[in-house]
């Protein structure tokens, strides 16, 4: 194993940039649309308590990065608070479900572009694969480059969205708000269900933290930077869900997956399929760009501690984990072609992401509550206590994380060291 140290290049620029890019990913494409089809005008709800959520969540997350500045992430906070093979799990959920991710964000923004050149669904995938492409190239450059390309994406992706909101304010009637339909169609399930798909637009919170042991200054730049990105993705986000429930761009998948960009183009005046093009490459190229780096690190610090095959628990003389940015790439990669193959879009895919990702936040909430002290203990318990509320909604996809777990442990078991018998028949 590599003991290469990585490189501190992480300021609070490059801090703000790729928190805002985790968060604010690819998810607000198509998660507006489709909790709108799903819970009616009641969606803005579900986006309303996942924003509350994810205060505390993120308070969290910047405390347990600050406290134990590790590329294991959620994973070093569950083996500090539970144990390894609580850690080696929660390690797994997240890396799957992230994995996942590489192929449901790239083909997000290939479904826009795709729309945009008229084309078939053949060009949603070449596209997401240039996006992977891309991203994979700016993380094996390293964390520096990675860090800028980030910073200049994630300005862009505000600029867009704050315009998307603001064009969206003369097309928006009350009606929208108390159709035929009323305002919740489908009840508080459908608002719980619609909570549920959202934990894919604010899972990112986490990403950041298997990046703490490359801030400059992870002390002072993790807490002001999760504040600050808090702000940014709470207004964004709700301006935008309030913009496509205002305007009524939802209703049918092929406009959930377009509905920010509709809502773009017809406040500004020009072509839907252009803006949503345009919107979803920085968005989508971002997202991607920034889990590459975080999922690497976790996957080099899984195979440290023999969760995962030893190569991936190497790094290059710049500190760079090569082998996990390539196998999460090449995951992500795989996702796409399974996906084409069998004609499986986001919205048949996001649920499995989701329902890891909810199980991450339970454990990571926990671990949170057990492991600090005072305010920050406060807000982990009650995030903890929010996320449980939800999850009984998730039960369709309770097998999921069932079969992460035991492949897991089915991996553990199959390559831990074995005792040698003694000549006696004991062992040493």
């Amino acid at each position: 194993m590599s003991t290469i140290a990585p490189e501190r290049t992480i300021g609070f620029g490059q801090a703000v940039a790729l928190y805002t890019g985790a968060v604010l990913g690819a998810g607000v494409l198509v998660l507006p649309g489709q909790a709108a089809t799903m819970a009616g005008p009641a969606s803005l709800l579900a986006w309303l308590f996942m924003g509350l959520l994810g205060l505390p969540l993120a308070t969290t997350f910047a405390a347990l990065a600050t406290r134990y500045p590790d590329a294991g992430g959620i994973a070093t906070y569950a083996a500090r608070a539970f144990g390894p093979t609580a850690g080696g799990l929660s390690g797994w959920f997240y890396l799957v479900a992230g994995v996942l991710g590489q192929t449901i964000v790239p083909l997000t923004g290939g479904y826009y572009v795709a729309a945009a050149l008229g084309a078939g669904p053949w060009a949603a995938y070449v596209v997401a694969g240039a996006i992977l492409a891309l991203a994979t190239a700016a993380n094996l450059a390293g964390m520096r480059l990675s860090g800028r390309v980030q910073l200049a994406l994630a300005g862009g992706v505000a600029l867009l969205l704050l315009a998307a909101t603001l064009a969206a304010l003369p097309h928006v009637g009350m009606e929208a708000f108390t159709g035929p339909t009323g305002f919740a169609p489908h009840g508080v399930s459908g608002v719980a269900k619609a909570a549920v798909v959202l934990f894919l637009a604010f899972a990112g919170w986490e990403a950041v933290a298997h990046l703490a042991g490359e801030f400059r200054d992870v002390r002072r730049d993790m807490r002001r930077a999760t504040v600050a990105t808090v702000a940014v993705v709470l207004v964004l986000y709700t301006g935008v869900a309030f913009a496509v429930v205002g305007t009524g761009t939802y209703g049918d998948p092929a406009v959930d997956r377009v509905a920010v960009g509709e809502v773009l183009g017809t406040g500004l005046g020009f072509s839907a399929a252009v803006a949503s093009a345009v919107l979803a490459t920085v968005i989508s190229l971002g997202t991607t760009n920034t889990f590459l780096a975080s999922l690497s690190r976790l996957a080099y610090a899984l195979g440290s501690d023999g969760w995962t095959p030893g190569f991936l628990a190497r790094r290059d003389t710049r500190g760079v984990p090569v082998a996990g940015v390539l196998t999460v790439a090449g995951g992500g990669a795989a996702g796409l072609a399974v996906s084409w193959a069998g004609g499986w879009g986001t919205e048949a895919l996001v649920g499995i992401p989701a329902s890891l990702v909810l199980v991450t936040y339970l454990v990571g909430m926990g671990s949170g509550a057990r492991l600090l002290r005072g305010r920050a203990r406060a807000h982990a318990a009650t995030a903890l206590v929010l996320t449980a509320a939800i999850a009984p909604f998730a039960a369709e996809y309770i097998a999921v994380p069932v079969m992460v777990a035991a492949v897991a442990l089915l991996f553990r078991w199959k390559t831990a060291p074995r005792p040698v018998a003694k000549a006696d028949g004991g062992h040493r």
